[in-house]
């Protein structure tokens, strides 16, 4: 089996406006705006991409929130290990609108996460 490694983790909080985060995230300790698509912004470093929040109305593509986005360098050695191990799929595979490919599944405590991988030349 293909050995991988998670690039990054992303912290994900529901909210019903994510603008209201921007004055203390942005304003208060200085997170730059990394994306904002109405219905997600995210904050963080674009340096090291080590620390980021993300406020959102819903999971895209009028998904849930997931609990957390964990991204992988390789999406297709997660997937099968998923499998493998007879996880069920939530959502997708697919791949989005906004460059990312990613499927949903629920952690042993019952929590939403969003598995994904960007695609070649997307950064968002």
């Amino acid at each position: 089996m293909n050995e991988m490694k998670v690039t990054r983790i992303v912290a994900n909080v529901k909210v019903s406006d994510p603008t209201t985060a921007k004055e203390f995230y942005h304003g208060a300790l200085g997170l730059k705006v990394l994306m904002d698509m109405g219905w997600i912004t995210t904050y963080g470093s674009q340096e090291t991409m080590t620390l980021q929040v993300s406020f959102m109305t819903e999971g895209g593509s009028g998904t849930e929130v997931p609990d957390l986005s964990i991204e992988v360098d390789d999406l297709d050695a997660v997937l099968a290990r998923v499998k493998k191990a007879k996880i069920r799929i939530e959502y997708g595979p697919t791949i989005e609108p906004w460059g990312v490919r990613r499927f949903f599944v629920r952690d042993p405590f019952g929590k939403l996460i969003n598995i994904l991988v960007h695609e070649r030349g997307s950064h968002s």
